[in-house]
C-alpha cells in the first residue's frame, strides 16, 4: 500500500495528463495492488455478509477520472482510490463497505477513511430510513454502539426536522440527515501495516450490523414497488 500512497501523493502534484501519461505503467501496478486488496476484502466481507457474495473488484470500484463537466476543478484525475462493496455493487442504491486512500493535501474527504452506510439514498430509500429511526430507534442506536471505534458522520444535516416528521420522537435528531454513514479516519501507518486487511475487515464486522439495519430499510423500499 506504500507504493500506491506514493503514487497518490505525486499525481496529486502533477494532476495533469502529461504527467499521469508519462506514469501511466506505474499507476497500472499500483491499481493491480488495490484490486488485489479489494478482491481480498470482497472474500472476507462475505464470511460475515453473505449479501456481497458474487462481486466482484469491477462491481466496486471506481475509475481514476474525473468528470469535470459541471465542476470548476478540471483536474482530470483522482487523487485517492476507492472501493465500496454493497449488495449491488457501487451503483445499486444498497448500503455496504467503503475503504478509501487519499493523497495527502488533497482534501477530498480530507483523511484515509472506512466507512459504513449509504450516501445520497433515492428520496424513497431516505423515507424508508426515516421510518425505521421513528420505529425502530432504538435498534439504530443500538448498531452505532456496537460499531464503537466509528462515529456517525451528520456533516450533511438538515437544519431542521423535515417536514411531516414528529418533533417530539426521542431520534428525530438523526431524521435530519441525508446520508447514514459510519465513518472512521485510519492514519497512513495503518494502510502501510502489515495487518491492514485483518484491521480493515475487523472494523467492517463491527460495523456489519449497521449495513443490515440499512439494508432493511432499503429493502421495505424497494419492496413498495
Amino acid at each position: 500500500m506504500k507504493d500506491i500512497i506514493n503514487f497518490l501523493n505525486d499525481l496529486n502534484k502533477n494532476n495533469n495528463r502529461e504527467w499521469f501519461e508519462s506514469h501511466k505503467q506505474e499507476y497500472k501496478r499500483i491499481q493491480n495492488i488495490f484490486n488485489n486488496f479489494v478482491e481480498k476484502l470482497i472474500e472476507g466481507i462475505s464470511v460475515f455478509d453473505q449479501s456481497v457474495k458474487g462481486q466482484s473488484v469491477k462491481s466496486c470500484t471506481y475509475r481514476i477520472y474525473r468528470d469535470v463537466r459541471f465542476t470548476k476543478d478540471k483536474s482530470p484525475y483522482k487523487p485517492y482510490m476507492g472501493a465500496f462493496i454493497s449488495p449491488k455493487g457501487k451503483c445499486g442504491g444498497y448500503s455496504g463497505y467503503y475503504f478509501h486512500i487519499e493523497a495527502e493535501g488533497a482534501n477530498y474527504i480530507g483523511a484515509n477513511i472506512l466507512s459504513v452506510g449509504i450516501y445520497k439514498p433515492e428520496p424513497i430509500v431516505l423515507k424508508s430510513i426515516r421510518e425505521e429511526i421513528m420505529l425502530n430507534g432504538e435498534e439504530f442506536m443500538n448498531t452505532i454502539a456496537l460499531a464503537n471505534d466509528f462515529i456517525l458522520d451528520q456533516s450533511s444535516s438538515l437544519r431542521k426536522i423535515p417536514a411531516g416528521y414528529p418533533k417530539d420522537n426521542p431520534y428525530a435528531t438523526y431524521l435530519r440527515n441525508k446520508d447514514y454513514l459510519l465513518i472512521k479516519k485510519i492514519e497512513n501507518k495503518e494502510i502501510v501495516g502489515d495487518q491492514l486487511l485483518d484491521f480493515v475487515l475487523g472494523s467492517y464486522k463491527k460495523a456489519a450490523p449497521f449495513n443490515f439495519w440499512l439494508n432493511r430499510a432499503v429493502e421495505y423500499a424497494y419492496e413498495t414497488f
